[in-house]
């Protein structure tokens, strides 16, 4: 993962740390030091602890990830947590990995087809219905991709053999 102080600096690199301390009403001196390293152990770092960091130290102290997900929806999108990953048998985890991202795009579709079915229409009970699906729909495919970047849908080598 990407130091905060980097990911920070590239932000703010895009309107200038001097823009950028503008808008936030803090002086670009410290701006310019949430952009550099900071090394608690270290005296010597120029840098400072910054609102990732800091933000990062909420979410672990409370474990409440309503942190994230109220950023994520903020930014326009939705938190999707990385799946845990483990493998049994690749063919049966393949099977079924494979059986429960079709279930559940047709499960949404279903609720999709059906709030529409019967009045042409979707209202917003059944658009927090479909939202439901959609997430679901995202956790399960991500795991899917996941399983298979990470290689658990491969079969194991024969190269004993």
């Amino acid at each position: 993962m990407r130091p905060s102080h980097e990911v920070l600096k590239e932000a703010a690199d895009k309107i200038g740390v001097k823009a950028l301390a503008a808008t936030l009403r803090l002086s670009p001196a410290l701006v310019y030091k949430w952009c550099q390293e900071y090394d608690e152990d270290d005296p010597d770092t120029s840098g400072a602890r910054n609102p990732l960091d800091r933000l990062a130290d909420i979410i672990d102290a409370t474990g409440d990830m309503d942190v994230v997900n109220w950023l994520c929806n903020r930014a326009g999108g939705f938190f999707v947590p990385n799946p845990e990953m483990t493998v049994r048998d690749f063919s049966t985890d393949l099977l079924v990995g494979t059986q429960r991202l079709v279930k559940e795009f047709s499960d949404m579709l279903e609720e999709v087809s059906g709030s529409v079915a019967n009045d042409g229409a979707i209202q917003p009970k059944e658009a927090e219905r479909i939202r439901r699906h959609w997430e679901t729909l995202k956790r399960v495919a991500e795991a899917f991709v996941v399983s298979g970047e990470s290689g658990l849908f491969n079969p194991p080598s024969n190269s004993g053999l």
